[in-house]
C-alpha cells in the first residue's frame, strides 16, 4: 500500500529515505526551491552584510512605519466614504449634532467615535505618516552629509528622492481627506496655487475638483490616488531602492580593515534580520502608545470645512509647510507697498508672479537637491567606486552646502507659521514677516560660511590630535626645569577614522587639443576653487612617521 509520505515525496531518482524525510513541510519547501530557486536568494541575500551603526536605522524607520501605515490603513478604508454628497450628522458626537457636513466628514467621525478602537488606529496612521517623513528626510540627510549617494549609488540617491516626493504627496492627500476645516485650508492654499499657473491653472483645478473650488470630486480623487496610486509608485520605489542596497556594497565608516573592498558588519541571516524583526515591533509599539496617548488631527475640534469664513491659525502638516511659507513671505509689491505690483494683465491674462516666483524657487531647489551628486562627481572629476562614508568635516564645502539648504528649508517652514509666531510673541505680522523674508536671503549664506569654518576648524583640530596626541592632563618637568603636558598618541583605530579621507583640489584650466579652453572646463574650474580652494593638507606619512618617532 502506497503511504502518504510517498505520495507527497514522489522522485523516482531519490532514494527512498530522502523521499520519505521532512514530511509535508519538507516536501513543501523543497516543492517550492525546485521551481523557483528561492533557496539560493535566501543564500546570497543571507550572506550581505550590514555596518552595524545608530545612522543606518534611520531607513529602516521608514520601512517600518511606511508598513504600519499599510496596516492601519487598510483598516481605515473599510469605513471611510470618500464622497462629498451633503449629509446631517447624527453621529455619538453631541457639539456637532444636526450640523450639515460632507459624507467624508461624517465617516471620519463615526471611525473615531463608534468604531472600537477607529480613533487609536486613526491617530496611529497619522503618527505612522509623520515618522514616514520624517525619518526619510533625516535618511536622506545622513547619506548627503556623508556622500553616501557617491558612484556607483547616484541613482539610488535619485529614487530615494523620488520616495520622499511620494511621501509628501501620500501625507498631504491623506490628511486631506476628512473634508475638515484644516485640511479645507490646505486644499485651498494648493487651489490657489494651481490656479496661478497661467493657460493651464484654470483647466488643472476644474479637473482635479470637478469644478470651482471646492468642488464636487476632490476627496474622490484624492481617495483614489492615497490608496491606490501613490501606495502603489511608493512600494516599486522602495523595491527597487532595496534592490539597489542589496546589488551595491553598504557603505560604512572608515576604520581599521573597513576599504572599499571588504564591509565590516553582521550579516543579514540570522544576526541582522534578528535584530531588525525586534526593531520593527519596538518602532510599531512607539507610534501605538503615541497614538494612544498624544491626540493628533481632532477633526471634531475644527469642525466641517465652510469656505465662506475666513479661519486663522491654519496651518498644513509640519513636512509640507515650506510651500506655504514661501507664498507667505514673497512680497505683493516690488519695492514695498506703492512699488511694483507682483500681478499684471497682459493680452487677458493674468500673471500673478507672487506664485509664480515660489513655484519656480521650490521647483529649482528640489532638481538641485535631486541632481547634486551628479554635480558633485562632473567637478571632481572623480569615477572611482565609494564604499567609505565621509566624514561630514571632511568635506567642508559639501557640509556647508547642505547647512545653507536645511536653512533655507527651515525659513520657509516658520514662514508657514508666521500668524502664529507673531500672536505668541505678541509682534506685528509685518514685522514678522519681513525678519523671515531678511533670514530667507541672509540665513543660508550665513550658514554655508559658518558651517565651512567650522568644519576646517575641526580638520585642524583632527591634524593636531594624529601629530601630537590627545591631552592627557598630566603635567612632567624636563632635566632643564621645563614644565610640559605628555600627550597620548591616539590608537590606530582613531587614527585611520582621522587621515583616511579624499583629498581634492582645485582644478587646473588647460587648454584643449585645439588650444581653447571651453566655457564648461571654465565653470568646472570656478565651481572646483568654490569646494577646494580653502583646505587642510591631510597627513602625510611623512610626517605621521616623525610624529611616531616623536
Amino acid at each position: 500500500m502506497t503511504t502518504t509520505s510517498d505520495t507527497y515525496n514522489f522522485d523516482p531518482t531519490a532514494p527512498a529515505d530522502s523521499r520519505r524525510s521532512g514530511g509535508i513541510t519538507g516536501w513543501a519547501s523543497r516543492y517550492v526551491d525546485e521551481r523557483t530557486g528561492i533557496s539560493y536568494v535566501v543564500r546570497e541575500f543571507g550572506r550581505k552584510i550590514f555596518p552595524d551603526h545608530w545612522s543606518f536605522m534611520l531607513g529602516e524607520v521608514a520601512l517600518y512605519s511606511f508598513v504600519v501605515i499599510l496596516i492601519t490603513g487598510t483598516f481605515l478604508t473599510f469605513f471611510f466614504q470618500a464622497s462629498m454628497a451633503e449629509v446631517t450628522y447624527d453621529g455619538s458626537y453631541g457639539p456637532l449634532k444636526g450640523l450639515e457636513m460632507s459624507a467624508a466628514m461624517q465617516s471620519t467621525l463615526h471611525i473615531s467615535f463608534e468604531i472600537r478602537g477607529g480613533l487609536l488606529i486613526r491617530q496611529v496612521h497619522h503618527w505612522a505618516a509623520l515618522l514616514f517623513v520624517a525619518s526619510t528626510m533625516l535618511h536622506m540627510l545622513r547619506i548627503f552629509f556623508t556622500g553616501a549617494f557617491r558612484k556607483p549609488r547616484e541613482l539610488n540617491w535619485v529614487i530615494g528622492f523620488v520616495l520622499w516626493i511620494l511621501a509628501m504627496a501620500e501625507g498631504f492627500t491623506g490628511y486631506s481627506l476628512p473634508d475638515d476645516l484644516l485640511s479645507g485650508n490646505g486644499l485651498r492654499i494648493i487651489a490657489g496655487m494651481v490656479e496661478g499657473i497661467p493657460f493651464i491653472g484654470s483647466w488643472i483645478l476644474w479637473l482635479l475638483f470637478g469644478g470651482e473650488f471646492p468642488g464636487t470630486a476632490i476627496v474622490g480623487r484624492l481617495y483614489t490616488l492615497h490608496i491606490l496610486l501613490l501606495p502603489a509608485a511608493v512600494l516599486a520605489f522602495i523595491a527597487l531602492h532595496l534592490v539597489f542596497v542589496v546589488t551595491h556594497k553598504h557603505t560604512q565608516y572608515a576604520g581599521p580593515g573597513r576599504t572599499n573592498e571588504n564591509v565590516i558588519g553582521v550579516p543579514v541571516l540570522p544576526v541582522f534580520a534578528a535584530k531588525a524583526g525586534g526593531f520593527f515591533f519596538v518602532v510599531f509599539g512607539l507610534l501605538m502608545l503615541m497614538g494612544a496617548f498624544f491626540t493628533i488631527n481632532p477633526i471634531w475640534v475644527y469642525g466641517p470645512y465652510d469656505p465662506s469664513p475666513v479661519s486663522a491659525g491654519t496651518q498644513p502638516d509640519w513636512y509640507i509647510g515650506f510651500a506655504d511659507g514661501a507664498l507667505r513671505l514673497m512680497p505683493g509689491w516690488l519695492g514695498g507697498p506703492g512699488g511694483v505690483p507682483m500681478e499684471f494683465v497682459l493680452f487677458n491674462t493674468t500673471y500673478s508672479l507672487n506664485i509664480l516666483i515660489p513655484i519656480v524657487v521650490l521647483g529649482l531647489f528640489i532638481v538641485a537637491v535631486m541632481l547634486y551628486p551628479f554635480l558633485e562627481a562632473w567637478v571632481t572629476g572623480d569615477k572611482r567606486e565609494h564604499h567609505i562614508a565621509d566624514r561630514p568635516r571632511n568635506m567642508p564645502s559639501r557640509t556647508a552646502i547642505g547647512a545653507a539648504g536645511v536653512a533655507f528649508y527651515t525659513v520657509l517652514f516658520f514662514g508657514a507659521s508666521s500668524d502664529l509666531i507673531a500672536t505668541h510673541f505678541k509682534v506685528s505680522i509685518e514685522s514678522m514677516i519681513t525678519i523671515l523674508q531678511f533670514m530667507l536671503v541672509l540665513g543660508p549664506v550665513l550658514a554655508f560660511f559658518v558651517t565651512k569654518r567650522i568644519c576646517l576648524a575641526l580638520q585642524k583640530k583632527d591634524r593636531q590630535i594624529v601629530l601630537h596626541g590627545t591631552e592627557s592632563g598630566r603635567i612632567v618637568r624636563l632635566p632643564g626645569g621645563e614644565y610640559i603636558e605628555v600627550h597620548e598618541p591616539v590608537d590606530e583605530y582613531e587614527r585611520w577614522k582621522l587621515v583616511a579621507f579624499n583629498d581634492y583640489e582645485p582644478l587646473m584650466l588647460r587648454p584643449n587639443a585645439a588650444g581653447r579652453i571651453p566655457v564648461t572646463e571654465r565653470a568646472r574650474a570656478a565651481i572646483s576653487r568654490l569646494f577646494f580652494e580653502d583646505r587642510i593638507e591631510p597627513v602625510t606619512s611623512t610626517e605621521l612617521e616623525v610624529a611616531r618617532h616623536h
